[in-house]
């Protein structure tokens, strides 16, 4: 994805806002411990100042003063233990909020955006970007926010306490955040290209471990890591940088903090030498300076985290910004009750965003009749599965209409239409669940009854019974445990439970032996009978069965009819029917 130039890392995390405000009870209570746990903190000083002077004078005002201390230490921890806990506990909600609401835009995104991007960068966005996020809320901000309140107050009781000395240290403590400004932009954007390299690395990893069995096959365990490793020194490398300017910062706002406290201490000797400040007043006055550059010194220290989290939020707000290119419209139309399942393309153009120069379908003009079975046949790249997504709304064309029952799939409510379409695809994605939740997907609310007649018709229920626990057995990533005609089968029934009144076929029986390939057509016979079938077809069974082929090559239709006719009349049917289906 883009990475744009970095912003103003306040304006970033401004976005966290509309997450913590859900958590009110919770953000309240932060807040309250907040400033108990900076009130006790600014009475200290104060107190051991009271003591200094009252131990040369007179014990039990001391004693009081000491007393004091102990109170305000007291109120210190437990307002600080319930700080801690408020906060962390925030952080949790918070991030695990932002996740949920990412997670559910990333999902509703277009078929467009998921091609054009890794998954494994997007997991990286839901992981450690937000992990980020989880760190600053529960840690960096409360320390941020507590460290203000400190160099806050200290700063007015420097005034009360000495107003010589307060004026010395108001001159020289901004010098401090000179490092900070002139750095800051620069670590933002280091910080970015660091957590973006991360990002890359995250995807190369989950984009080989996917296909795992490919790199075994073809030997390349050494290729793989090697790329991995890369991937890993180049996401190093960019953390160094952010180590290295991080350092420096930090060590020029150190040197420069402590230089104004012992600069400071130097006038405050001289101020008790001279008589003008009490013995009691110089220590009030440098607990009060050393809590204020220690604050200080937090701040600097907690900005490098703010900055690293400022990008991690930039890149989540680039996710939720992501407008999907397809939406419902405002006022969808219902569907028609029932639907019939005539399907229509009108002069339709389409190509894909990544692929802009290339044409997949051109002027494409295609009418379907309710109930009517259509075979797509063609080469590579004819449009056969633009037809399908285009049917599916995964896209939108850029020219021209699909129809259904003669409305635009425009007018519909994407989500609507879809459950009115059924999908088998050439490779079938299962789920890490089980036989049952698998099969569930095409109806949540199916019983295991409905699921068994839907096995018995895909001829799946033979191979599912006898599974260590039958229906409730887990089939493992992608449906690893099964074989490949068994986990077309576990589709098959997926779409018969679905029980749609359009059904898609990419060429449903291409995992299947010739045995296997048998059954399942009658399944398939069964399933499609007074549905309308749109099947993409690469074997001679599944286009003789066809009550029209539809012959497509580079985005357009050269010829139509029967098996029979199409034979005949020769042409590109009769090469491709010699070539792959007679074959």
């Amino acid at each position: 994805m883009p990475t744009p130039p970095p912003r103003l890392a306040l304006l970033v995390l401004r976005n966290l806002w509309p997450f913590l405000r859900r958590q009110g009870w919770l953000l309240a209570l932060w807040l309250a411990t907040l400033a108990a746990s900076g009130a006790a903190t600014l009475i200290l000083p104060h107190a051991f100042g009271r003591m200094l002077d009252a131990g040369f004078q007179r014990g039990d005002v001391a004693d009081r003063a000491f007393g004091l201390m102990f109170c305000a230490a007291i109120a210190y921890a437990v307002s600080s233990a319930a700080q801690f806990w408020s906060m962390t506990y925030l952080g949790e909600r918070v991030v695990a909020d932002l996740r949920t609401r990412l997670y559910a835009h990333l999902i509703g995104l277009d078929a467009g955006f998921h091609d054009g991007v890794r998954s494994g960068e997007l997991l990286s966005r839901l992981g450690s970007d937000a992990e980020l996020l989880r760190q600053l809320v529960g840690s960096a901000l409360p320390v941020a926010l507590g460290s203000a309140i400190a160099v806050v107050g200290g700063l007015s009781m420097l005034i009360v306490t000495s107003p010589e000395l307060a004026a010395w240290s108001l001159l020289v403590l901004p010098l401090s955040a000179i490092p900070v400004m002139i750095n800051g932009k620069r670590l933002a954007r280091i910080a970015r290209d660091a957590q973006d390299r991360v990002a890359e690395a995250n995807a190369r990893a989950a984009e080989t471990l996917a296909a795992a069995d490919t790199v075994r096959a073809h030997a390349r365990e050494a290729h793989e890591r090697g790329r991995y490793a890369d991937a890993l020194r180049r996401a190093v490398r960019a953390a160094d940088r952010r180590i290295v300017v991080q350092a420096l910062i930090t060590f020029a706002a150190t040197a420069l903090v402590f230089g104004v406290l012992l600069t400071v201490l130097w006038r405050g000797v001289r101020g008790v030498v001279d008589h003008d400040l009490t013995v009691g007043g110089l220590g009030q006055f440098v607990g009060y300076a050393m809590l204020c550059g220690l604050s200080f010194g937090q701040l600097i220290e907690i900005w490098n985290d703010v900055q690293r989290a400022a990008g991690g939020m930039g890149r989540i707000r680039e996710l939720l910004e992501r407008t999907p290119a397809i939406l419902p419209p405002a006022r969808p139309e219902p569907l028609p009750r029932p639907l019939r399942g005539a399907l229509r393309f009108e002069s339709v153009g389409f190509r894909y965003p990544s692929r802009p120069g290339h044409a997949a379908l051109d002027g494409f003009d295609l009418q379907i009749a309710p109930g009517e079975r259509v075979a797509l046949v063609g080469p590579s790249g004819a449009g056969k599965s633009t037809v399908l997504s285009l049917l599916l709304r995964f896209h939108d064309p850029a020219a021209g209409r699909v129809l259904a029952d003669g409305v635009d799939l425009r007018r519909f409510d994407p989500a609507a239409w879809r459950g009115a379409v059924a999908l088998v695809p050439q490779a079938p994605t299962l789920f890490a669940a089980t036989v049952a939740e698998n099969l569930r997907y095409a109806r949540l609310d199916a019983d295991d009854d409905a699921l068994r007649d839907a096995l018995r018709t895909a001829n799946a229920l033979d191979f599912v019974e006898v599974l260590p626990q039958g229906l409730d057995t887990p089939l493992g990533e992608r449906g690893v445990l099964l074989s490949g005609g068994q986990r077309q089968r576990i589709a098959i029934a997926r779409a018969v439970l679905a029980d749609a009144p359009v059904l898609l076929l990419d060429e449903a029986t291409s995992a299947l032996d010739a045995q296997s390939e048998r059954a399942i057509q009658e399944a398939l016979d069964t399933l499609m009978r007074g549905r309308t079938t749109v099947v993409v077809a690469h074997r001679l069974a599944t286009v003789k069965k066809a009550d029209r082929i539809v012959v497509m090559d580079r985005g357009g239709i050269v010829a139509e009819g029967t098996h029979a006719t199409l034979l005949a009349q020769g042409g590109l049917y009769a090469e491709l029917a010699n070539l792959q289906f007679l074959s």
